[in-house]
């Protein structure tokens, strides 16, 4: 052990797939102050991956359970921006494989913007099919928000080139023809929901991005039209702009500005 270098030891740990047993208790009989700090971080590491594999599999429980019963194309159904000032609201109906396996994933809003990037490329890869439904701030004032999300949940499942036998939706009832059910916070308690909820969340922050290029004093880019107090203070300066939700309270105030 002697002879191998503390990077040596790091890039075993670090590198190789499995750590050997064998290895890792040699590793705590070292006197060097140096390889243990590496096993400390190592080992932390190690936690960390066996606790978000419990997690996936906690996630997994709904579809395992479903599978059980014969349903074999299960559908997450889940929507981005009901709450901001400005923009669509977007939805997506995800149908994943049964050996999808992404330890990790979790409801879109816990996950940091690189960590959603990275997990809709792998969603948009491996999933069995992906619908997405968008409905912008003039029907969102015409039916109401909430109508509007239930409006952009169908159209994504409308949009899924899998019939799907089963959906799991997150905190709404439907009315569709498949047996389905309503999970309160199902984004953090479905992997197919929390999929949807990533691929609806990262299509709806793009989308807000190309409008903001169009809009730029809101600061779109950054806020993705959420009422923060730079989007508000652009409010009282410039008045709504066309994307603006107009059945808003703050974007009420501001009408005939622009």
């Amino acid at each position: 052990m002697k002879n191998l270098t503390i990077e040596e030891i790091e890039r075993k740990l670090f590198l190789e797939t499995k750590a050997d047993k064998e290895f890792i208790e040699l590793l705590k009989k070292d006197g060097r102050k140096g390889v243990h700090r590496v096993l400390e971080r190592w080992l932390k590491e190690q936690e960390k991956e066996q606790m978000l594999l419990e997690k996936f599999k906690e996630m997994t429980s709904f579809e395992r359970k479903l599978r059980a019963q014969g349903f074999q194309q299960i559908a997450g159904i889940d929507e981005a921006g009901r709450g901001p000032l400005a923009g669509p609201v977007v939805a997506a109906a995800v149908i994943l494989p049964e050996n999808f396996n992404l330890p990790g994933i979790n409801d879109s809003k816990k996950l940091s913007v690189q960590k959603r990037e990275e997990y809709f490329r792998v969603i948009e890869k491996e999933a069995t099919a992906i619908g997405i439904g968008i409905i912008g701030a003039e029907e969102i004032d015409s039916i109401n928000i909430l109508q509007a999300a239930k409006k952009a949940m169908l159209n994504a499942l409308a949009e899924l080139t899998v019939q799907p036998d089963y959906l799991l939706i997150d905190a709404v009832s439907l009315d569709t023809p498949y047996p389905a059910e309503a999970l309160i916070k199902g984004d953090a308690r479905s992997v197919t929901i929390a999929a949807a909820s990533i691929i609806a969340k990262v299509t709806r922050d793009r989308l807000m991005k190309e409008i903001g290029e169009r809009y730029p004093e809101y600061g779109f880019a950054s806020n993705m039209g959420y009422g923060t107090s730079e989007h508000l203070e652009a409010l009282h300066m410039y008045g709504a702009s066309p994307c603006h939700r107009k059945s808003f309270a703050p974007v009420r105030d501001s009408l005939g500005r622009i």
